[in-house]
């Protein structure tokens, strides 16, 4: 487990806002709970499935999640997340607030096997939203490209008026069963998505208002209120059947939190 204040973690899931620190702040990582208004690291949840926490509830078709010990080392507990088929497993962060509609997410994920088929799977591990929009931004996710037979993370959205999109990038391949540290900003004053992986900012994933992977047009963020974290997988009879990601260290922030 790395040096992360796991006992920080087991604080409100989800609370106000702690100060009122600029959504657009340095991309530097402040202190831990500067301006931190989600955290999650689920060691102070019971072992077994889980359909909610404090703060936070959940959304599955086809799909578990369940509190285990941790698998890599350390005394603590994660969110193993398991979907059969096309299904989904989220836990779902509601009634968010974000200042100037921004913020900073950061998580540790590892995903056992990503998909092979069919082609052009595509899948997603974060998904926000808003009550005003039907738009879906997924800041984190990805695709299986079989002209590279590889599966790639992209940034992505669905129902905005510039369509249907994931714009996958070959700079950043996904890696399967390993613990990775991903980080996305949503910064709503130029509708722009962030990404950043093991503390390295992933510039090709950038997408903002005019610069974005759809039709043409301007991609705007709604007012986001929710969030969700987790897998979901969109085409039928995919190989490998079912799916198996593990989650942990969740925080949200009007500032990077950093910690990878």
């Amino acid at each position: 487990m790395p040096l992360l204040r796991k006992a920080a973690a087991a604080l409100s899931a989800a609370a106000a806002v702690l100060f009122a620190i600029p959504a657009t702040a340095s991309a530097t990582p402040a202190p831990y709970g500067s301006g931190t208004f989600v955290r999650e690291g689920f060691d102070r949840l019971p072992l077994g499935p889980v359909t909610a926490g404090r703060g936070w509830t959940t959304d599955t078709s086809d799909g578990t999640l369940t509190v285990e010990p941790s698998t890599s080392g350390g005394p603590g507990r994660e969110l193993r997340v398991h979907t059969e088929g096309n299904g989904r497993a989220f836990l779902v962060l509601s009634d968010l607030a974000p200042p100037g509609n921004s913020f900073w997410a950061r998580m540790r994920v590892k995903v056992d096997a990503f998909p092979t088929a069919p082609d052009w799977a595509h899948w997603t591990l974060a998904e926000a939203s808003g009550s005003d929009s039907p738009t879906l931004v997924r800041p984190l996710g990805g695709q299986y490209v079989p002209t590279e037979k590889r599966n790639f993370f992209g940034v992505g959205s669905d129902l905005s008026s510039t369509g249907d999109w994931t714009a996958w990038r070959t700079s950043a391949p996904v890696t399967a069963g390993a613990w990775q540290c991903v980080e996305f900003h949503l910064d709503a004053t130029d509708n722009r998505v962030t990404v950043y992986l093991d503390g390295v900012e992933k510039s090709d994933l950038t997408v903002s208002t005019k610069q974005h992977g759809g039709t043409e047009g301007d991609f705007v963020f709604p007012t986001f209120d929710k969030l969700k974290l987790g897998w979901q997988l969109y085409q039928a009879d995919p190989s490998p059947s079912s799916y198996d990601m593990r989650m942990d260290d969740i925080a949200l922030s009007t500032r990077r939190v950093g910690g990878c």
